[in-house]
This record gives C-alpha cells, structure tokens and sequence, in this order.
C-alpha cells in the first residue's frame, strides 16, 4: 500500500506526468525492484505511487530530475530561482504540498476562468487574479513543445473580438509591435512559447501580482515574472491583463486588452530583481486603465 496521502499522491501524478517515457518506466523499474510489469506510463505512473514510501523517497529518486521539478513547480505558480539545487526544489515541492495550496479545487474551468471566483461581485479580485495568472501561463507555457506537458486547447476563443495587445521587447533599444482582434492577438503570443520557445515564469507573490477593479466589471491584472529559454534565464518581463466577462458565454471572463514588456537580461541592472522580479507599475498606473 502507498505510503502517500491521497493529496499527495495526486500532487505525485501531475509531477510524474512531465517525465519522458523512457524514465518514467526506468523509474517503476527501481521503485518495484522490476517485480511490477507495466503496458503503459499511466500504469507506470500508478506503480511508482503505490510503492513509494513516501513524496519525500519519491522527489529525490535519479530519474526525478531537477528540470522535472523545475517545470512542475512553475506550472503550479510557484517561482524558484532558475539555478535552484535539485534539494532546494525538493524542499520547495514538499513544503507547497503540506501548505495546502496544491489540492486547493480549480477556480478555472473548461479552458476560462469560472464566474464563481466573482460570484460576490468583485470584492475576490485578489483571488482571481491569482488564478488567472496560474490558468494562463500554463495554458501558455503548455504550447511549448520543449514544456513537458500536453498543449492545451489555445485559440481566439479566449479574447473578446476586439482584443488588443502591445508588446514592448526592451534590449540595447525598444521594440514595440501591436496587434488588434482576437486572431491576430492569439497567433502572436501562441508564437512566443510554440516558435520562440520561451517559457514564462510569473511571480505570483504580492511585490509581483497586483489585481484591480472598476465599478463597470473590468478587472486589471498585472503581474511579473522570468523568462527563460532551455536552461538559461533570458530576462524578465511584466504584462497587463483587462478582463472582461461574456454575458454570451456562460459569463466567463475573457481577454479585453493585453500590454506585454520584457527586458533582457543585459538592460537589467543587479541581480536581485532577476530572481525575483517585482512589478514597476504604480497602483495610479493601474487604476488609469481601469477608468
């Protein structure tokens, strides 16, 4: 019988999930002493987490790679400096699993973010913010091939029709592109992650995550975070959402407006917003956008 409690073991499954094939089957073998033969990684998956003794025996096994824990720990909003020890991942994974904080129910769902997070008008914006951030950027991240995890349904169906995004790339000068409609603004940041093979980190702490609101229903989230490519950290970036619910779409909220600014590593002085970048927008900023 496992070792694991339930919370655990589904904490396990979704780790487990990001490694290749080929170790997660290596990975049963050890785990079983080969005496549990498996058809398939889903089995794989339900051996290693019916023999571990425990999430603590499970993290450090050698085909637990620190990548792994890496990818896993950023798909659950949990921002770790890219050069973190495999131990100081495993520290952090088990330290968010006895929080809570990973069995907490979805507040996102059928590719939207739910209603019910509003469901008292706008006084949870704090929270949906927060889970906003989670849904999107691993709905973002998920279509980066190099990600680890199946990609997620992407597509204009997320934005309101008249979307408009700003994007402003900070290196020896800047850049600024713009694109307007819900086609055109979905293909462009599909392209960052899909083509570029970027993978954004956000930093869903407070001095990173700032979510306000108007009297009308639009919610502004803004949020900053690393960006990073393979194993090296790129820069960092802050990017502004404007949300707005769909009375035609079961009131979901959807994407209004969207102002993306990334800074390389070069135009960044000091290293200490690299690990742990805060927001630069002022709250007076923010509520501009919300008039």
């Amino acid at each position: 019988m496992s070792g694991l409690s339930k919370t655990d073991a589904d904490s396990c499954r979704r780790l487990l999930s990001l490694i290749s094939d080929d170790d997660l089957l290596a990975l049963n073998d050890t785990v079983t002493s080969k005496m549990i033969a498996v058809g398939s990684t889903d089995e794989a998956i339900q051996a290693i987490i019916t023999y571990s003794k425990s999430s603590e025996e499970l993290l450090k096994r050698k085909k637990v790679h620190r990548d792994v824990i890496f990818k896993y720990l950023a798909s659950e909003g949990v921002v770790m400096p890219v050069n973190s020890e495999k131990h100081q991942l495993v520290k952090t994974t088990l330290e968010f699993w006895s929080s809570g904080k990973a069995c907490q129910k979805s507040l996102v769902e059928n590719g939207s973010v739910s209603s019910k997070v509003m469901s008292d008008g706008l006084s949870d914006v704090v929270i949906l913010g927060k889970q906003f951030c989670e849904w999107f950027f691993q709905l973002l991240n998920s279509q980066n091939p190099s990600f680890g995890q199946p990609s997620q349904e992407w597509g204009p169906h997320h934005f309101w029709g008249d979307v408009r995004l700003r994007l402003r790339v900070f290196t020896a000068e800047e850049n600024m592109e713009e694109f307007l409609g819900a086609e055109l603004v979905s293909l462009r940041l599909q392209a960052l992650p899909r083509e570029e093979c970027l993978i954004f980190n956000p930093n869903l702490e407070p001095h990173g995550l700032r979510t306000l609101s108007s009297a009308h229903g639009l919610v502004v989230v803004a949020v900053a975070g690393t960006i990073h490519r393979g194993q090296g950290c790129l820069g960092v970036f802050e990017q502004v959402f404007g949300l707005i619910r769909s009375p035609l779409d079961s009131n979901r909220w959807k994407m209004k407006f969207i102002d993306l600014k990334v800074r390389s590593q070069n135009s960044i002085q000091g290293t200490e917003e690299v690990v742990s970048p805060a927001l630069t927008y002022t709250s007076s900023e923010l509520q501009l956008l919300c008039s």
